[in-house]
């Protein structure tokens, strides 16, 4: 009896951080439930305190050897555990951008049991370790995202980016779990423990298309080609701060996932590699194609997004392969998640501004609000020291030790194009003439704002002890 209490508190200590998450995400609903509306805004802060929760808990298992738990469904590793840390930073980010923007609403305090939600399905997706989980964290990350993309209930533009998520979702979901029910029958299993095995013997053609399909769900998800229409309508038309919202954590959970999961298939059975490059390779070009020619801010960051999504995908064709894949994947996602919360967090200061006009002359009135727009872009080009820099460094080195050198050629071309669109909101607020100041959202989102543009030097400057940290990083693939 001792032995199994000992081993009920390490089995809740492997889950804690999901736990919490979802069991705050209850509190918060009854306690907005029965709150007085002017009381509402306090949501905010019981939902912080369940986020800081789950980020220590998820810190503490950081260096624990991986393995499996919740009856090996769920991976606990290194990977799986920093994706939870950053998926509770970016969230604790937004919370902090959504009060005063939400300050209005009647329903501001269901607002944050959303959000936590929202941020326990990409925590589920970055661990899981079985098909029907990645089924669960799907459907979940997917029904609460559509929610609060049209959470502006009044607002068209809101409405409309909530319906074509929801049915971009449906499709692509749906798609996958017919994916999902072929590997269950080549395999005869669902967990990644047993199916690895299980489909080295299996039919090369049906493997593919089984891989295919639950891509498809995958990539929904990322925002990647070919089911990444949502992203800049979510980016342009959902509530700004919802807008960074989605633009990250479905995109953590994804590429965590997709890194465990493409290892159950063998190469010499499956091209993956081959696919995911093309894959890695179309997203970031079309993405900064599309980009060139938008005059709406928040939708060129839409687009800007999809082709972020690319280089992140080069650190899964090198997983496997070399050694910067993990250390590389870690460092793009924290780079991408702070660097998108900083431009975003912008947005929602100026009170949602978005055209690209409407920018001019504005780094005269409001230095260290451009500044932040300043540093955000430049990251995401790759100039350093910013946090980009590094990233993309990593990423390109990796895909050369995988055989890939031709996508890291691709990734500088593509980094020198995103440079004309980015200076095209940039140039007329550093150059033209000074403009009226613009009212400010608020102090909370100002912070928000200073702390992740702050993160995204911080990381660059201190990318040397960083990737030695994420170089002992481990992934459990089954």
């Amino acid at each position: 009896m001792p032995g199994m209490g000992t081993q009920m508190v390490v089995f809740l200590g492997e889950i804690l951080p999901e736990v919490l998450l979802a069991g705050g995400a209850i509190g918060v609903v009854f306690a907005a439930l029965f709150t007085p509306r002017r009381l509402q805004p306090w949501m905010a802060a019981l939902a912080a305190v369940v986020l800081a929760g789950a980020g220590f808990f998820a810190g503490l298992g950081i260096a624990d050897p991986p393995g499996l738990t919740f009856f090996d469904t769920l991976a606990a590793d290194g990977l799986g555990r920093w994706a939870t840390l950053l998926l509770v930073i970016v969230t604790l980010l937004v919370v902090a951008l959504s009060v005063e923007w939400f300050r209005s609403d009647a329903r501001h305090g269901e607002y944050y049991a959303v959000l936590l939600f929202g941020t326990l399905g990409p925590v589920l997706l970055a661990g899981a370790a079985d098909l029907m989980e990645l089924v669960v964290a799907m459907m979940l990350s997917s029904v609460t995202a559509s929610t609060l993309a049209a959470f502006h209930r009044r607002s068209r533009s809101a409405s409309e980016a909530g319906i074509k998520y929801f049915l971009l979702g449906a499709l692509a979901t749906g798609t996958m779990v017919y994916g999902v029910a072929l590997l269950f029958g080549l395999g005869g299993t669902t967990t990644f423990a047993d199916l690895g095995p299980a489909l080295v013997n299996a039919d090369p053609l049906a493997l593919v298309v089984g891989f295919g399909l639950v891509m498809i769900g995958l990539t929904f998800k990322l925002g990647a080609l070919p089911v990444h229409p949502w992203v800049p309508d979510v980016a342009e038309g959902a509530p700004a701060p919802v807008a960074a919202f989605l633009m990250v954590v479905g995109k953590i959970g994804a590429l965590v996932f997709l890194a465990r999961f493409a290892l159950l298939f063998p190469d010499t059975a499956l091209g993956w590699r081959p696919l995911v490059a093309l894959l890695a390779a179309a997203t970031m070009t079309i993405g900064n194609l599309a980009a060139l020619w938008q005059d709406d801010v928040r939708r060129l960051l839409g687009w800007s997004s999809v082709s972020q999504v690319g280089y992140g995908l080069l650190a899964v064709v090198a997983v496997g392969r070399s050694t910067l894949a993990i250390p590389s994947l870690l460092m793009f996602l924290a780079a991408y998640a702070l660097g998108t919360v900083a431009v975003f967090g912008v947005v929602v200061e100026l009170r949602g501004l978005t055209d690209r006009e409407s920018y001019r002359g504005l780094a005269g009135p409001h230095p260290w609000l451009l500044g932040a727009l300043l540093v955000g872009f430049l990251s995401f080009v790759g100039i350093p020291p910013l946090a980009g820099f590094a990233a993309k460094l990593l990423l390109m080195g990796a895909v050369i030790d995988a055989g890939y050198a031709w996508l890291a050629v691709l990734t500088v071309v593509n980094s020198a194009v995103s440079l004309v669109y980015y200076f095209r909101v940039l140039a007329p607020a550093y150059l033209g003439a000074t403009s009226a100041p613009r009212p400010l959202l608020g102090h909370l989102a100002g912070a928000a704002v200073a702390i992740s543009t702050a993160g995204v030097v911080l990381i660059g400057i201190f990318a040397q002890p960083l990737l030695q940290a994420w170089g002992a990083v481990l992934l459990f693939s089954g």
